[in-house]
C-alpha cells in the first residue's frame, strides 16, 4: 500500500480506466489533480478555454473512441456551471462523457461560501448519474462507477462533485484496484423473437430497416450491411445518424426524416414492414406523416426498454444490444434467397429514385453561379474528403442541409447535435474526435455564426497540435432563424443578421492554415490544401445569404396568413 492525495488517487484511478486524455480548464478547487497530472507518463491534458466547449471535446472523443471522454472543471461554482450546456448536448446524444467537478470544501458546504451552490442539483436532472463524494478513499469506488454508468447499456455523461479538500486529504492506494472495464455482454433476443421477426420478413411486401445510434455504438455497421444485402432490404438512416452504414452501398437510402430526403423518406412512408434497430424512432425521424408509413408494422429493437413502443404502436419490442440483435437476425437468415423476395419491384423503383437524387444533387452541385450555394459547398466537399474522414456538423439552415449531402463511409464518421439541434459545438466535438483517431481526417462544418461562439478554442488546437479543418459557411446571419422572419414575419428582420471576421485571417494570426474562398471551385482545393497542412486549420467560404431554409415550417402554421 502506498500512500497518496487524494488528488493521485483520483488521477490513477482514471489511468486504471485506461483514460489517454483530460480536457480540462485549471482552477483552484482541483490543484492537487492537475499536479498529479504534471508529466504524467500515459495521460495527456488538453487545457480548453472554456468548459462548455471541452466537454464538447470529451463528447467528441466518446463517440468515435466508444470510450469516455473525460472532462476536468477545475474550479467550483462558475467552472463547474460552464459544463451544463455540453452535458445535456451528450445526454441527448447518449454519449459517454465522465466530468469530474471541485466542490468546496467540506466544511464549508451549506455556508454560503464562495462559489457554493447545489451542483448535485444541476446536473441531477441532465445526466445518466451524478454523486457527491464523500471521503478521500473512496475516490477510486466513484470514478469506477462513473466509467460504469457511462458506458454500460445506453451511454450517456455523468459527473462527480469532488470536495476540493478530499483531493489534499491522504489515503492509502493499492497497487491495483480493479478492472474499470468488465468485459460485459448486453443482452441479445431471445430465439422465439428472432423466429418472430424472420416469419415478420417472409411475409412483407416492401419492409425497410430504419437503423441509428445503436448499430454505430455497437460497432456493427458490417453486421447490418451483411443483413441489408442477405434479404434485400434498404436502410435508411435515423436523424443524424447518416454514416450507420458506408453511404455508398447500393441498397442505402440515406437519411429519413424531415431533415432527410425524399427517397429514403418515401421507403419508410410506403413500408409495410419496418425493421428499427438501435434507433428510438424519435421526433426527427418520423415527425411528419409524409416520413412515415402509418400503417406498417413496427419490430423495434433497443437497448432502452423506456424507447421500445414509446412513440408508435409495434408489432414487438425486443429490448437488445443492436449489435448482438443484428448479428443474431443475420445467422437466422442464413437460408434467405433475396433474388426471390417479393420486394424486388419496389427496390428496382428505389434504385432509380436514389440515382436520380444523387445526379440531380451532382447537377445542382457543378453550378458556376456565385455567390455559392450550399449545394455547390457540399458537392466540392465530397469530390475531396477521404473515405476514413470523420465530419462533425453543427446545427442550423446549413449544416443541417449537409446531414444527408455529405458521404460518409468508415462508421463512425459522423457527429451531430443530435436533438439538442446545439449551435456552436462541431468544431470542439472535431476536436475530441481527432484525438479519439489521430490517423484519421476531421472536418468539422460550421456556419459563422456558430464557429464564432467557440472560436477561441482554435488557439487550443494551436497549442496542442490538433491539425482538423473547419469549413465556416458564411452567410452573414442566424440563417434558421432569418427564414422564419423570411418566410412567415414579413421579412421584419432583427437579429438575424451578424457580422463576422475573416476566419482565414483569424487562422493564420494563431499560427494555423487559413484561406477564404468564393468561387466554384476554390472550396475543394482549399480543404485539400488544409488536409495536406497538418496545421489547424480555417476554410472560410461566402456562401449566398439567400439559401436558407425554414426547416420547422409547422412551428408557424398561425402565421403563413400573416406572412
Amino acid at each position: 500500500m502506498a500512500m497518496n492525495t487524494g488528488g493521485e488517487a483520483l488521477v490513477a484511478a482514471l489511468e486504471e480506466a485506461g483514460v489517454r486524455h483530460v480536457f480540462g480548464l485549471l482552477g483552484s478547487s482541483t490543484m492537487e489533480v492537475y499536479d498529479a497530472l504534471f508529466e504524467h507518463p500515459t495521460i495527456r491534458y488538453i487545457g480548453v478555454r472554456d468548459e462548455r466547449s471541452g466537454t464538447h471535446m470529451a463528447d467528441g472523443y466518446g463517440r468515435i473512441s466508444g470510450q469516455p471522454g473525460v472532462i476536468l472543471a477545475g474550479q467550483a461554482g462558475p467552472g463547474s456551471s460552464n459544463l451544463v450546456t455540453g452535458l445535456i448536448q451528450a445526454s441527448l446524444a447518449f454519449s459517454p462523457v465522465v466530468a469530474i467537478t471541485g466542490l468546496v470544501s467540506s466544511s464549508h458546504i451549506g455556508r454560503d461560501t464562495l462559489q457554493e451552490f447545489d451542483q448535485h442539483g444541476l446536473f441531477s436532472p441532465i445526466t445518466k448519474r451524478t454523486w457527491n463524494v464523500p471521503k478521500v478513499d473512496r475516490i477510486p469506488e466513484f470514478v469506477r462507477e462513473a466509467f460504469r454508468y457511462a458506458s454500460l447499456g445506453r451511454k450517456g455523461p455523468v459527473v462527480l462533485n469532488i470536495p476540493r479538500d478530499l483531493f489534499a486529504q491522504s489515503v492509502e492506494t493499492p497497487q491495483k484496484m480493479w478492472d474499470p472495464r468488465p468485459n460485459i455482454h448486453l443482452g441479445t433476443p431471445a430465439p422465439a423473437q428472432i423466429d418472430q421477426i424472420v416469419q415478420l420478413i417472409r411475409k412483407a411486401n416492401a419492409p425497410l430497416i430504419i437503423s441509428g445510434g445503436g448499430i454505430k455504438a455497437a460497432r456493427a455497421s458490417a453486421d447490418l450491411v451483411a443483413l441489408s444485402e442477405k434479404t434485400g432490404i434498404p436502410v435508411a438512416a435515423s436523424a443524424g445518424n447518416t454514416d450507420v452504414v458506408p453511404n455508398d452501398h447500393p441498397l442505402f437510402a440515406g437519411q429519413a426524416g424531415p431533415r432527410g430526403n425524399a427517397v429514403a423518406s418515401g421507403l419508410a412512408h410506403d413500408a409495410d414492414l419496418i425493421l428499427a434497430i438501435g434507433t428510438r424512432l424519435g421526433f426527427n425521424t418520423t415527425f411528419f406523416e409524409e416520413n412515415f408509413s402509418p400503417s406498417a408494422k413496427i419490430v423495434h429493437i433497443d437497448i432502452d426498454p423506456l424507447a421500445v413502443g414509446r412513440y408508435y404502436p409495434i408489432e414487438l419490442g425486443v429490448v437488445a444490444d443492436a449489435g448482438l440483435a443484428t448479428a443474431a437476425l443475420l445467422k437466422a437468415l442464413e437460408g434467405f434467397d433475396a433474388s426471390q423476395a417479393p420486394w424486388r419491384a419496389r427496390n428496382e423503383r428505389f434504385l432509380k429514385d436514389r440515382k436520380a437524387l444523387l445526379d440531380k444533387r451532382a447537377e445542382l452541385g457543378a453550378s458556376k453561379n456565385t455567390p455559392l450555394n450550399p449545394a455547390q459547398v457540399f458537392a466540392e466537399l465530397r469530390s475531396v474528403m477521404p473515405r476514413d474522414a470523420i465530419i462533425t456538423l453543427d446545427a442550423g439552415t446549413l449544416c443541417m442541409q449537409a446531414t444527408d449531402q455529405l458521404s460518409y463511409f468508415e462508421p463512425p464518421s459522423l457527429i451531430t447535435p443530435l436533438d439538442f439541434g446545439l449551435v456552436g459545438m462541431s468544431f470542439a466535438a472535431g476536436i475530441g474526435a481527432k484525438l479519439a483517431a489521430p490517423d484519421r481526417p476531421v472536418v468539422s462544418l460550421m456556419g459563422d455564426g456558430g464557429f464564432g461562439i467557440g472560436m477561441t478554442e482554435f488557439t487550443t488546437a494551436i497549442q496542442h497540435d490538433i491539425p482538423t479543418v473547419t469549413v465556416v459557411m458564411d452567410n452573414g446571419c442566424w440563417g434558421a432563424e432569418k427564414a422564419y422572419q423570411r418566410d412567415f414575419y414579413g421579412k421584419r428582420y432583427i437579429g438575424a443578421d451578424i457580422t463576422s471576421p475573416p476566419y482565414d485571417e483569424f487562422a493564420r494570426s494563431c499560427g494555423g492554415f487559413g484561406v477564404r474562398t468564393t468561387e466554384p471551385g476554390e472550396t475543394a482545393d482549399a480543404v485539400r490544401e488544409a488536409l495536406k497542412s497538418g496545421l489547424p486549420s480555417i476554410v472560410h467560404v461566402k456562401v449566398d445569404p439567400d439559401s436558407i431554409v425554414s426547416f420547422r415550417s409547422d412551428s408557424f402554421k398561425h402565421r403563413a396568413a400573416k406572412s
